[in-house]
């Protein structure tokens, strides 16, 4: 499921490779909604559950939480000329988007991802691709809701 370098469209090396930004609101997940993960697209590592996903009305896929925070690095980006976190996945290294602190509760986290630097995996093909063992994080947010 993952791609290589140099198999990624122009407009996902500019996002992933060159820290760049998709237009809002013109991307693959920003209104995107099925069950199952969100997957960084060169290393295939699970970050993001659609039951994290909400409709933030910022044009870009959303997040309140990710699968696991050993599979992101937040650094700090002040190439706006103001303060930021960028996040980039742990083991691609790739540019993902940035997480800001005004996303519901619990966590008050909003992770603004790129649709061009993640992957959908559907719940009902998680075994199919190598992700079977992700299954089990729906079933406990079914007995949490």
């Amino acid at each position: 499921m993952k791609k290589k370098i140099d198999e990624l469209s122009d407009i996902e090396f500019h996002v992933t490779q060159e820290n760049g930004t998709e237009l809002p609101f013109q991307n693959k997940y920003w209104n995107f909604f099925e069950q199952g993960i969100y997957i960084d697209l060169l290393s295939g590592v699970p970050l993001f559950a659609s039951f994290h996903k909400f409709e933030s009305q910022c044009g870009w896929p959303s997040f309140s939480d990710c699968i696991s925070l050993e599979n992101l690095k937040r650094i700090d980006d002040d190439s706006l000329g103001i303060r930021r976190t960028e996040v980039r996945g742990m083991l691609s290294d790739s540019h993902l988007g940035h997480v800001f602190s005004d996303g519901p509760a619990p966590t008050y986290e909003r992770y603004c991802i790129n649709s061009a630097s993640i992957k959908f995996v559907p719940f009902s093909e998680l075994a199919d691709h190598g992700y079977k063992s992700l299954t089990d994080i729906f079933l406990t947010m079914d007995k949490n809701e």
